[in-house]
């Protein structure tokens, strides 16, 4: 009888060591994922276990267990991430950064700040000390400037970092990489910087205006050189060709003095020639000189003196 029902409940016996076994397991153990590394304490003292698996411990309270991700963390700050700082000059301006960084010591980061939330909170204070700091060794031309070459944003980055590492250096933190993701200015400084890059722009513009004003004087008085030389050896070959045409027109001259009416034939018809240009429609006295050579016979020249 006692058989039967051994077999009879078998089942239900067998759930109950599978169920005991999965709780003693759970109570006795801890699984690390590769991601993570674990803290044991026992009775209060810490030792790290950072091998992923499973892991045997005994339960509480003699050990306790608690999990760090070991991962690169990404923090922006808290209180004050966009505050107002003064540049070493005077001026103030609002300014974010973040800090990556990752726990490379987890029995001295657990020994020191416990959990996440406390270091973030040690962090944001750190971070906020660190920025200020760097930023106030700048003067304002150097964070911001339409000039890419007058700008220290980089250098103040590696400033805020270096202050960083070597104010987490005791907490088992390794800060991985700095930077700077928000920057402005109020209201009133951006009214003073816009007045500032126009009259900047202004400056440069008077610059250029000047230097093209020089330009164009140099320009006009090579212009006015090259025209007086131009003019003058034009003066001067025309004064040769009037030569050279008084020359030759001389040779005539004395044919003229010769006959005197063929000059004047020759200069009344000139001008009737300018006259008579195209179509024309003249009414006129042929009495009256040049058309006087219209008259019959007019055109004829007393015979030629002999030559001396």
């Amino acid at each position: 009888m006692a058989k039967g029902n051994f077999l009879k409940h078998w089942p239900t016996m067998l759930l109950g060591l599978i169920v005991a076994l999965v709780l003693l397991t759970a109570v006795f153990s801890f699984q690390v994922n590769q991601t993570e590394v674990a803290v044991v304490t026992t009775f209060g003292r810490p030792a790290v276990v950072s091998d992923p698996g499973l892991h045997f411990r005994w339960p509480f309270p003699f050990q306790k267990v608690y999990f760090f991700d070991k991962r690169i963390r990404c923090y922006e700050g808290s209180s004050g991430k966009l505050e107002e700082t003064a540049t070493k000059d005077g001026h103030n301006i609002i300014a974010g950064i973040f800090v990556n960084y990752r726990i490379s010591d987890a029995e001295v980061f657990f020994s020191r700040l416990k959990d996440v939330a406390s270091a973030e909170d040690l962090l944001n204070t750190m971070m906020r000390s660190a920025k200020n700091s760097a930023f106030g060794q700048y003067p304002f031309d150097a964070i911001v400037n339409t000039d890419k070459s007058k700008l220290k944003l980089g250098e103040i980055q590696n400033r805020i970092r270096q202050s960083l590492e070597k104010d987490t250096a005791d907490f088992g933190i390794t800060i991985v990489g700095v930077g700077i993701n928000t920057l402005g200015v109020p209201k009133t400084i951006s009214e003073k910087v816009f007045d500032r890059m126009i009259a900047e722009r202004k400056q440069f513009a008077d610059k250029s205006l000047a230097e093209g004003k020089s330009e164009a004087k140099k320009i006009r008085i090579e212009a006015e050189r090259m025209k007086a030389i131009t003019i003058a050896d034009a003066e001067a070959k025309a004064q040769k060709i009037r030569a050279e045409g008084d020359a030759e027109a001389a040779k005539y001259y004395q044919a003229f003095k010769d006959c005197p009416e063929l000059a004047e034939f020759l200069r009344k018809l000139e001008a009737l020639q300018k006259v008579m240009q195209g179509k024309t429609t003249v009414i006129f006295d042929t009495n009256v000189p040049p058309f006087d050579l219209l008259k019959p016979g007019a055109g004829q020249l007393p015979a030629a003196k002999p030559a001396n």
